[in-house]
């Protein structure tokens, strides 16, 4: 039986909105994204039936109200472990798009190797049952598919942007996270500053041998 798709993803930010009118042909042109997005904003590129930033807004508004909530994965259930309570902290707030965490994860896989991950939360929440990861019975991992997994016995690392995250991998800063909704970075060396907007938390757990979760506040409208 046929029936109606869900659609595309509506953009979480005016920003996103903007960046999906820009043609590949005028960031050839332009000298930046902020310039295309500037003279889409203006009507000069894009559809030329651009919202303005309070209509776009109100739409995202009304959205809200009218979608159905989705009851979070954490509710009622026996949170043992630290990293377990930090990730319930932050689950809601990720889903709704006011923080995007990373979470640094190290441990060793069913091989006895040892892994590790940047994993966007937010991305994540969308695509796994948090249910199990809550309630005990499977462990959040890393996989190669997430923004940077690297096995350290084979010396072997894979990078991913994902919905969220941009990931700049050859800087001389080393590894870094852009975010797709402000266009902030995320740096990840401890010896570093984070980031604007940006905390870094270690998480003292048993489940793994390494844990730190940075929560990046997303600005809208930046």
């Amino acid at each position: 039986m046929a029936g109606g798709g869900a659609g595309p993803p509506r953009p979480r930010s005016y920003e996103e909105y903007l960046q999906e009118q820009v043609a590949a042909r005028d960031l050839r042109y332009l000298e930046s994204e902020a310039v295309a997005r500037q003279l889409v904003e203006l009507g000069f590129r894009g559809s030329g039936n651009v919202l303005r930033r309070e209509e776009f807004e109100a739409q995202v508004a009304a959205a809200a109200v009218a979608a159905p909530q989705k009851s979070l994965a954490s509710v009622g259930k026996e949170l043992k472990d630290n990293f377990l309570r930090a990730l319930a902290e932050r689950e809601e707030a990720n889903l709704t798009g006011k923080i995007s965490s990373i979470i640094f994860i190290r441990d060793r896989n069913s091989r006895h190797q040892e892994v590790s991950a940047y994993i966007d939360y937010a991305h994540r929440l969308t695509t796994d049952d948090f249910e199990v990861y809550f309630s005990g019975k499977k462990r959040l991992f890393p996989r190669n598919t997430d923004l940077s997994f690297y096995n350290w016995d084979r010396n072997v690392s894979t990078s991913h942007s994902s919905p969220n995250y941009q990931v700049i991998a050859e800087n001389a800063c080393g590894l870094l996270f852009k975010n797709k909704s402000d266009r902030k970075t995320i740096n990840v060396d401890p010896k570093a500053y984070p980031g604007d907007d940006t905390t870094r938390t270690p998480v003292e757990t048993h489940l793994y041998l390494h844990v730190v979760i940075y929560d990046h506040i997303v600005r809208r409208g930046t």
